[in-house]
């Protein structure tokens, strides 16, 4: 069986090698945790953002976007809790000289207590095939219930080491549990320390405090301060949403795993604007719209599930992340919260404006409460990535390399190739793509074999090939072959782009 990491590298070597993603600054040695969107990267970020858009605001008539700055006045990260509590517990390593996040030191310790529990399921599974009762075995099994005491255990004495800011105890923890580090593989840890994630720059020609502003470190405030003019001006009613698609910054100090943790990344929130009272009801509609989302991609059922958050932020009253089977394992993918009325709440206080909602309905104002939806659009990337970079094997000693990306979210829809470089067969080719390239983003490949050029359209995941040959000319039919399947089938041009519309569409992915 493959390992995680050498998944990884493949995906990393296979995103340089076509296109897709490329070490920031290569020429220069790179820039650590930075990378570029090359392009074909550029197209399936956008598709994603398409997807992500289309289904929280163009199919919500209750939900609209903006597009915020991201300079904020230095009081919103004062008021937003940025400025006191934006921190991450550290630890270093005294022999490597290597620096740690220590809750994520101890969630992969748990990880492995996980994987015994999947192991020992795997066994019953093997063993009694369609008569093993999984959730029975779980609930009875003497290994399994072992092991799920231990997780509970350190899972609450971290919450609580971690709730209380109790570095101390979060130091502890990490020794009596014999956790070493990965690469010098010692024990001989420092004391933990918080940092404060936030990048400081000058504002202005006069340098000083008073001229100190962040760059977000995320988009949300964004949405918070323009509360007020979006729903006046819009005239919304609660219960509403806002969303936003935008790059913000972190100084993460452990920065790696690709492009899963990086300094510079893009997220993409929905804030839901809600009735006192009510927000419970529509946290769980949020988790199960957004679970059913990401299911509808078809990246594997197994590949996802929800994690209740042990240690709550400081805003919240209920928090979920939504977990995704990366190369490197089971991490966050999306974070559903309940933010209560914690940040409108905090941005009167600290603007001195009022963020009040009057509902007509209740004849009454209040300060609404707030259901957030936060999903890294670069972790979105490596999800579809990873999980779509296959290695088939054809039978007599030959593979092929395909990324079974979604075809709604492919960089390029259909590429049309002339079978030869001649024979008015090129000419044909071209006048297939001025008619579809309007409605999908083609490809033109004339170099090499037809056999090769297949070949490297499933390796950059175009669903769709289109073989322009003699007949062609003859009677307008082209060969159309399918990325998945490799079938190939006779089809007239004229009914190429319903044909390839029906497949790559949004809509197959959002009725």
């Amino acid at each position: 069986m493959e390992k995680k990491e050498d998944k990884l590298k493949e995906v990393i070597s296979h995103a340089k090698e076509y296109g897709y993603i490329f070490p920031s600054s290569e020429i220069y040695d790179g820039l650590s945790a930075t990378y570029d969107y090359g392009q074909l990267g550029s197209e399936l970020k956008n598709n994603i953002k398409n997807y992500w858009w289309t289904a929280m605001v163009q199919m919500h008539e209750n939900i609209v976007g903006i597009d915020a700055a991201i300079f904020m006045h230095p009081k919103t990260w004062k008021a937003s809790g940025h400025v006191d509590a934006f921190n991450d517990p550290l630890i270093d390593n005294k022999d490597s000289k290597k620096r740690y996040r220590a809750d994520v030191l101890i969630e992969e310790h748990i990880e492995k207590y996980r994987a015994k529990i999947e192991k020992d399921v795997a066994k019953g599974i093997k063993k009694f095939g369609d008569d093993f009762d999984e959730a029975q075995f779980r609930a009875t099994n003497p290994n399994v219930l072992r092991n799920q005491a231990k997780i509970d255990e350190i899972e609450q004495r971290m919450g609580e080491a971690l709730t209380n800011e109790d570095l101390p105890a979060v130091k502890a923890l990490i020794e009596e549990l014999g956790i070493a580090c990965p690469i010098s593989g010692s024990k001989n840890w420092t004391d933990v320390k918080q940092f404060n994630l936030m990048f400081s720059t000058e504002l202005g020609a006069v340098a000083g405090d008073a001229s100190t502003i962040y760059l977000r470190p995320e988009t949300a405030q964004g949405i918070f301060v323009n509360f007020l003019n979006v729903q006046k001006s819009g005239r919304m009613k609660i219960p509403f949403g806002i969303a936003q698609i935008g790059k913000a910054f972190r100084n993460e100090i452990i920065a790696r795993q690709f492009i899963f943790r990086m300094r510079e990344f893009e997220q993409m929130e929905m804030q839901f604007f809600v009735r006192p009272g009510e927000e419970m009801k529509w946290y769980e509609h949020w988790k199960n719209e957004r679970l059913k989302w990401h299911k509808a991609l078809g990246l594997g059922e197994n590949n996802y599930r929800v994690h209740d958050h042990i240690k709550l932020a400081h805003y919240a009253n209920a928090a979920c992340d939504i977990e995704f089977d990366f190369p490197m394992g089971f991490k966050e993918l999306e974070g559903i919260h309940s933010r209560t009325d914690f940040d409108l709440k905090q941005h009167e206080e600290h603007s001195g404006k009022k963020l009040q909602y009057f509902d007509p309905e209740l004849n009454e104002n209040y300060t609404p409460y707030v259901i957030e939806t936060s999903i890294g659009l670069d972790r979105m990337f490596l999800a579809v990535l990873s999980n779509s970079l296959k290695v088939e094997d054809l039978g007599e000693g030959k593979t092929r390399t395909v990324l079974q990306i979604p075809a709604a979210l492919a960089p390029y829809k259909v590429a049309v190739l002339p079978l030869l470089k001649k024979d008015g067969l090129p000419e044909k080719a071209r006048e297939i793509i001025n008619s579809l390239k309007f409605d999908f983003n083609c490809q033109y490949d004339e170099k090499d074999t037809v056999g090769k050029r297949y070949r490297r359209q499933d390796a950059i995941g175009t669903p769709f090939h289109v073989t322009v040959d003699h007949q062609t000319l003859e009677d307008n039919t082209v060969t159309l072959r399918d990325r998945d399947t490799m079938e190939q089938t006779r089809v007239n041009i004229s009914d190429l782009k319903a044909i390839i519309g029906d497949k790559v569409s949004l809509a197959s992915l959002l009725n």
